[in-house]
Parts: C-alpha cells; sequence; structure tokens
C-alpha cells in the first residue's frame, strides 16, 4: 500500500467511501457518530484543497483481502491528517493526555472495505510524519476502538467536539 494526497478529482470516490463506512457504523451498533450525511461533501473538499485529505492506495493484489483483488492504484480508504492543534483537544475530562508535544492529528478514517490492515498501514504512515498521534471516536464505535487500542493508542479521556458531542480521546506516542 502507499498513501498519497487526495486531489479534488477523488471526491467522488471519497465521498462513496464515506458513504459505505456511515452504513458500516450503522450495521455495527453505531448510527449517530456520522449520521447520514457526515463528512459532508464541503468538508472533504476542504481537506483537499488544503492538503490534509489522504487515500491508501493498493499497489498489487496482496494488499486485498483473502479471497478479494484489488487493483494497483485502488483506493482502499480516506482519512485526514495534520500536524496541527485541535480545538476541541483543548480540554480534556476524566483523564490528561500522555504529553503536550506537538502532535499530528487523525480524522475521518473509513475504509472501501477491500484493503488488508488499510487503518494500521496509515497510522504507521502517520507516525511517520509525526510521531505523536491524537484521534477520537464515538462511544458507540467499538471497531474503531477495538482498531486504536490494537494499533498502540490510548484513551486518555473525553473530550467535547465544537457542537458539544462528546467523543473518546486517544493518543499515541513514538
Amino acid at each position: 500500500m502507499q498513501i498519497r494526497r487526495a486531489k479534488l478529482e477523488d471526491l467522488p470516490q471519497m465521498l462513496l467511501i464515506y458513504q459505505r463506512a456511515r452504513q458500516f457504523m450503522k450495521e455495527t451498533g453505531n448510527p449517530n457518530q456520522w449520521k447520514d450525511s457526515y463528512p459532508e461533501e464541503d468538508l472533504v473538499k476542504k481537506g483537499i484543497l488544503e492538503g490534509k485529505a489522504w487515500l491508501c492506495v493498493a499497489e498489487g493484489p496482496e494488499d486485498g483481502r483473502e479471497g478479494e483483488e484489488v487493483h494497483p492504484g485502488e483506493v482502499l480508504g480516506t482519512f485526514y491528517f495534520a500536524i496541527e492543534d485541535e480545538p476541541a483537544y483543548q480540554v480534556i475530562e476524566g483523564g490528561r493526555w500522555l504529553n503536550e508535544k506537538p502532535y499530528g492529528v487523525i480524522h475521518r478514517v473509513a475504509s472501501s472495505g477491500r484493503g488488508k490492515g488499510f487503518a494500521r498501514f496509515c497510522f504507521l504512515w502517520a507516525a511517520g510524519q509525526c510521531p505523536n498521534l491524537r484521534i477520537d471516536t464515538h462511544e458507540d464505535n467499538r471497531v474503531m476502538q477495538k482498531v486504536l487500542e490494537k494499533n498502540g493508542f490510548v484513551q486518555c479521556g473525553k473530550i467535547y467536539l465544537a457542537d458539544g458531542s462528546p467523543r473518546l480521546a486517544y493518543q499515541r506516542e513514538g
């Protein structure tokens, strides 16, 4: 697999991946995190234009799940990554961050459902850009919680998004 910056021509495919992710979330007991429209097209487009939207693409058939054939260049997933302060991370309840060093923030991780080890690959890539990573997820998103813990993230407490929605906050030190 490889990671590349998303381009505007990738937008339709990214929106399809997010649509699939919303359906997967509903099917796995997490119907409220992204509801029916998050992330909105304008938000995804903004991430692309700012150079903070990324794609994980297959290099060859070995990047697919067992019994599935993926093709070189096939988009296996998308995510937001930037080395920046996340305003929602300024206040954390019920715990504390592992450190206060500069960090990379990861948001909107979504898989096409065809890549083997997509999340792990993305997290390793992000750690190569900045070894100190922060991410958050909904308390109902048990799938992502397991993925984060399996990939070295530690739950640090609870943060609140701008709209007041609570999220579980995770950090991974490099």
